[in-house]
């Protein structure tokens, strides 16, 4: 197993509420689109499936998607949506875990390699794409730029949330790599819930050194799922790499 930290049953069961805003029509709208063009007809592989909020629509605009999901209990969600014949998910980490088959597409979207916390494994992760991938298949990112440009000297922290249901902020092991999301999130009973993650940031320069050790080139990488143009002030990006033919 890698070092990826395990989704409890807590936090699978009440996933897609909280997460409630990216499953709205203006978020996946676009991913879908963007996803579905990719895709081509082909079949499709999703690391860290979770619930499904992707896999499942893509699913549904006609692209065959299987899943590759760490925690038994999130994919536990997923298939109360969905039976397994027809949205197959197979329990096992993205760096490793295999599944027969040729993919035209594998995606990775919502920062979800920052998951994996030693650069090796994004290495691996990289070179398990690859290996899933047919000839000039594509392999999908979507993940943070990291926001060191929000820390004067000496500040450890940037928040990215402030509201009245939910306060978020990032803490950062410079050093290392590695930043951990601190969530302090308002029950119905009015108090306060603290949860926190630990993530693994990297650059896009630095992931398209890992897709070439994998025999990945960049082909194109855009600001958001509606294409926008990636810039100096882009706060994240959806980078697309491809297998040559």
């Amino acid at each position: 197993m890698t070092s990826s930290e395990l989704w409890t049953r807590a936090i699978a069961d009440r996933y897609d509420a909280e997460e409630s805003e990216m499953f709205s029509a203006a978020v996946l709208g676009p991913t879908l689109a963007f996803l579905a063009e990719l895709a081509g007809g082909g079949p499709a592989l999703e690391f860290a499936i979770g619930t499904g909020r992707v896999g499942i629509p893509l699913r549904e605009r006609g692209v065959p998607v299987v899943g590759i999901e760490l925690s038994e209990h999130m994919a536990a969600v997923l298939r109360r949506k969905i039976d397994e014949e027809t949205l197959p998910v197979a329990i096992g980490d993205m760096a490793t875990t295999v599944v027969p088959g040729e993919f035209t597409l594998v995606y990775l979207v919502y920062n979800t390699i920052s998951n994996l916390l030693t650069q090796d494994e994004q290495v691996e992760c990289f070179r398990n794409a690859a290996r899933h991938l047919g000839p000039g298949g594509r392999f999908v990112i979507e993940l943070n730029v990291p926001p060191l440009r929000f820390l004067p000297p000496g500040q450890v922290a940037v928040p990215f949330d402030v509201s009245d249901a939910h306060s978020g902020f990032d803490t950062f092991e410079l050093a290392e790599q590695i930043l951990v999301s601190h969530h302090f999130t308002r029950d119905d009973d009015g108090r306060y819930r603290h949860g926190k993650s630990r993530h693994r940031y990297a650059w896009p320069a630095e992931l398209d050194l890992m897709a070439r050790i994998a025999g990945l080139r960049l082909e194109r990488r855009v600001a958001d799922w509606d294409g926008a143009p990636f810039t100096q002030d882009s706060r994240k990006h959806i980078s697309v790499w491809r297998k040559p033919i």
